[in-house]
Order: structure tokens, then sequence, then C-alpha cells
């Protein structure tokens, strides 16, 4: 991922009792038994309008959205590899 996109990645274990850790999809997968990876920006931590009425398009930061879709992208093809 880092190679196809210019953001800034980082990798971390945390507790399963974080609050927000299951808010995602992958929670579904490890739950049986299904390996899962949760790429995320630290949702509400960063963005206090996350989920909310003031999380409207005009807010949004595309161009960082669309280098998530390219790293994420090139890290799911280099596993096919």
């Amino acid at each position: 991922m880092q190679s196809a996109s210019p953001l800034p990645i980082w990798s971390m274990n945390v507790p399963a009792n974080l609050t927000g850790i299951d808010f995602s999809d992958h929670l579904s997968y490890w739950g049986k038994g299904i390996p899962a990876v949760m790429v995320t920006d630290s949702a509400f931590y960063r963005n206090r309008g996350y989920h909310t009425d003031r999380g409207t398009p005009e807010r949004l930061d595309y161009t960082p959205m669309a280098q998530v879709v390219q790293g994420l992208f090139a890290a799911v093809k280099a596993l096919e590899e």
C-alpha cells in the first residue's frame, strides 16, 4: 500500500476493548475465524462529524479517499502475484 499511495501508513495491534475497534465489517469475519484487515483513518477520533448530520459530501476530502483506494488496490493485487 505504501508504494502506491503518498498517504502515511501505520500498522498497530490494539486491545479488543478499545472503543471503535469493532465498528467495522472486519469483526464479522474475525468472529468466524476468517482473517480480515481493518483500514481506518480513525473515524470519530479524528472527525467529530463522522456518522452525524455534519458528515456531508462537501466536508469530505476526496483526494486522500482516492489514494486509499489506489493503495488498497495495489496491496490486494500484490497478494495475487
